[in-house]
């Protein structure tokens, strides 16, 4: 497993976790239980600590790193390629691929950050909300169809954590 200590700070990785073999994951860093890191994510705690929350999926090309805290609440779901920097994601949250989510950027519960927007520096997205474009604006609440797929897409990456974590070979 790719992690790094540096001057006295080391990750901490909960029960259940996966972690792709091509994943970084670099100094203070505290990963819950039944969390997904996937191929190429970097995760880097050098300058500040990086807090995940339990079955949080970091999905492949992720990077993550602050200057001071960034912290992921439970059962957040990051896309593909999705850059975030010393920003506060609250539970159940979506952030989507190619999104850019800005210092100290805020995402409430349970909102969805569409595909390539950017969430600027200092920005509060309200809970329940979703936002898209650059910079990100409120276009629409989370309503019952949104929070199906979510679930639907969550519990598909916790069936795939089982899976690697059982059936998964370098060949």
């Amino acid at each position: 497993m790719p992690v790094y200590e540096i001057e006295g700070k080391r990750p901490r990785i909960g029960k259940g976790t996966w972690v792709a073999p091509s994943a970084e994951i670099i100094g203070d860093v505290e990963i819950g239980d039944n969390c997904y890191i996937g191929f190429g994510a970097i995760i880097r705690g050098d300058f500040g600590k990086i807090i995940i929350g339990n079955e949080s999926l970091v999905e492949e090309g992720v990077v993550i790193h602050n200057a001071e805290l960034m912290e992921i609440g439970n059962k957040v779901i990051i896309g593909h390629m999705a850059m975030l920097h010393d920003a506060f994601i609250h539970d159940e949250a979506l952030i989507g691929m190619k999104s850019m989510i800005c210092e100290y950027a805020t995402i409430g519960e349970k909102a969805i950050v569409a595909e390539q927007s950017l969430v600027r520096k200092n920005t509060q997205i309200p809970p329940g909300k979703i936002v898209a474009g650059s910079p990100a604006k409120v276009v629409g609440n989370v309503g019952k169809r949104h929070r199906g797929r979510l679930a639907h897409g969550h519990n598909a990456y916790l069936e795939l954590i089982d899976s690697y974590h059982h059936r998964f070979k370098q060949i």
